[in-house]
């Protein structure tokens, strides 16, 4: 397992300046989240990829600005327009070639678009196709407005697409669905291949790592047992730390949680 800090946790700073200064100030390995359609143009994906290289930071993986229209780009039924979507995501591959990321992250349809769920992983499989030919893997994330926020979902879509099946398990996430964090993990177990981390409590549901009361050590160590390759990359909004400082410190945290529970293997 390995610690990071997803890019997004600084938005609404530009991505850029978002990447430099989580790699100015000691953080090696990022999630980067696309925020427009010019970042995905090459010379700036470069540019990134220099900063990157001049810290020494690693990218796992890439977050769509598009996520929010996924349920009509890929859901509606509307042939050509999935064909269009799926197109225009070989930018988000690209990119991610260029960044050295394997896994792209994929909210999908809202839960009451009530789109058969057969339907559902067909459109899923192709963009995982698509993917393919870039080396990338694509992973379901549990986003609770969404179809993939209950368990439920995600056990059939992993009985469906066998190995095809890939997640991203959001903490907070599965709290604002109403499922237990550790119940995924145990369900899924290995299908789960990257992680966005928080803790909650009585303050939030989305806070600092030691502000609330999950059992971030007791999850790592079982983490670490049913999938140890995955990266778990704190994610964080604006309003849940007062600076950079803050997610430095919560990081070195991290990392030391996730040494901790890799020795007791």
């Amino acid at each position: 397992m390995r610690a990071g800090v997803s890019t997004a946790c600084l938005y609404p700073k530009l991505l850029e300046e978002s990447l430099y200064d989580l790699a100015l100030n000691g953080i090696g390995h990022t999630e980067i989240f696309v925020n427009t359609d010019s970042e995905l143009n090459k010379s700036y994906v470069g540019g990134l990829r220099e900063t990157m290289r001049h810290f020494e930071v690693t990218c796992r993986s890439v977050h769509p600005y598009t996520c929010a229209m996924e349920p009509m780009m890929f859901f509606s039924g509307y042939s050509r327009r999935i064909g269009d979507a799926l197109e225009y995501y070989k930018r988000y591959f690209e990119a991610m070639n260029i960044l050295g990321a394997e896994i792209f992250i994929f909210h999908g349809n809202k839960s009451i678009m009530n789109t058969p769920n057969e339907l559902y992983f067909e459109s899923f499989y192709r963009l995982v196709r698509t993917a393919a030919e870039f080396g990338i893997i694509v992973a379901q994330e549990n986003v609770s407005r969404c179809s993939s926020g209950s368990l439920s979902f995600m056990k059939e879509m992993a009985n469906s697409l066998k190995d095809d099946a890939k997640f991203v398990l959001d903490i907070k996430q599965a709290v604002r669905a109403g499922e237990s964090s550790f119940e995924i993990l145990k369900t899924l177990k290995d299908h789960i291949v990257h992680v966005h981390i928080s803790d909650h409590g009585e303050m939030g549901d989305c806070l600092r790592i030691g502000r609330g009361r999950f059992n971030v050590k007791g999850f790592l160590s079982l983490l670490n047992e049913y999938s140890p390759d995955c990266s778990v990359m704190l994610e964080l909004y604006r309003s849940n730390f007062d600076g950079i400082s803050d997610l430095v410190g919560n990081y070195n945290i991290l990392r030391k949680m996730i040494s901790n529970a890799e020795k007791k293997i």
